[in-house]
């Protein structure tokens, strides 16, 4: 009888925290901070700590707090930066709470908020999590794994109407309502290998690269997290965080989360179009922002051929006024 595809999740990890985590644009992340006031950084997406450490090395006088709701995460985290000292303090929670987080750990003035949204590689590449149809595991996709809700749940339990908006909402998949049925005809659906298998059988194979199951997946993975609700309320706790002069800096991965972050920091950085009805009380909007980069920065291809998997990455950047 064969080994169980679940019972090496420790020897996984281990694998795993011998891997180094390469940072995605980690130079254009650096340099946004350049003409920032002396202060402190707050890494609201920590993750095994690639960006903050390379913000540790660039800029010697500054704490940083490192929060990130993974705890496998933040204990590998805690080893790449111990070298810093008191400089790198780490915290387990959402970028939703930067703001009583940063209090709490006594850091400030802050001159630099830095939120890479998203999976991370360290969850991409842990069998056990159930975010990769590469691994026959069971689908839980939860950053924080004391959350009630899994992709388990979603799957089983919500309506074929709810199931297939969602699939298309955060898929943008065209063929959600034949995955939907598809999916309530098989249930239950305990691991990522079934969901995979229905997803394709359903839709069959695509002409390019992708699997056909990738939106799905990140579909569930958006819901079981409410990823696109959390990404809103963190860039607005990161631009009450900055004082004057500050920079925030938000790496999206797909265009639901960029059109999120785009529309925010232009909003803040405009006065907006006002006709000749407009009244007075309507025009009383203060800017926040100056946008530091009008146009959207991608990796280069020298970054996309080393490490794939920056291939999508969007950076923006704007400053605090």
């Amino acid at each position: 009888m064969g080994k169980s595809p679940f019972s090496s999740s420790s020897r996984n990890r281990e694998k795993l925290a011998e891997m180094p985590h390469v940072p995605v644009m980690v130079e254009q992340v650096v340099d946004a901070f350049r003409l920032c006031p002396a202060g402190d950084f707050v890494d609201g997406t920590l993750g095994t700590g690639g960006h903050a450490e390379a913000l540790l090395k660039a800029y010697p006088e500054a704490t940083l707090l490192g929060i990130d709701l993974d705890e496998d995460g933040l204990k590998l985290a805690k080893e790449r930066l111990l070298r810093f000292g008191e400089r790198a303090r780490l915290s387990q929670g959402s970028y939703t709470e930067m703001v009583s987080l940063s209090g709490r750990e006594k850091v400030g003035p802050i001159v630099g908020v830095l939120l890479d949204l998203g999976i991370s590689s360290l969850q991409l590449d842990s069998p056990d999590r159930g975010f990769s149809f590469r691994y026959d595991a069971p689908l839980d996709m939860r950053f924080e794994r004391t959350s009630d809700n899994t992709a388990a749940n979603i799957v089983n339990h919500y309506s074929e109407k709810d199931l297939a908006d969602i699939i298309f909402n955060y898929g943008e998949e065209r063929r959600s309502r034949r995955i939907a049925a598809a999916l309530v005809r098989k249930r239950p659906v305990l691991t990522t290998g079934e969901l995979a298998a229905i997803v394709s059988n359903a839709i069959g194979k695509n002409r390019g690269k992708i699997h056909p199951a990738t939106r799905t997946f990140q579909a569930l993975r958006i819901a079981v997290n409410r990823e696109l609700d959390n990404v809103l309320i963190g860039v607005k706790e990161g631009v009450k965080l900055l004082k004057p002069g500050g920079r925030i800096a938000v790496i999206a991965y797909h265009s639901l989360e960029d059109r999120i972050v785009k529309n925010y920091l232009r909003n803040e950085a405009s006065q907006g179009r006002y006709s000749s009805n407009t009244t007075a009380a309507e025009c009383t909007h203060t800017l926040k922002l100056r946008l530091v980069t009008k146009k959207v920065i991608k990796p280069s291809q020298a970054e996309v051929d080393t490490n794939i998997r920056s291939r999508s990455a969007r950076l923006r950047i704007a400053e605090r006024i």
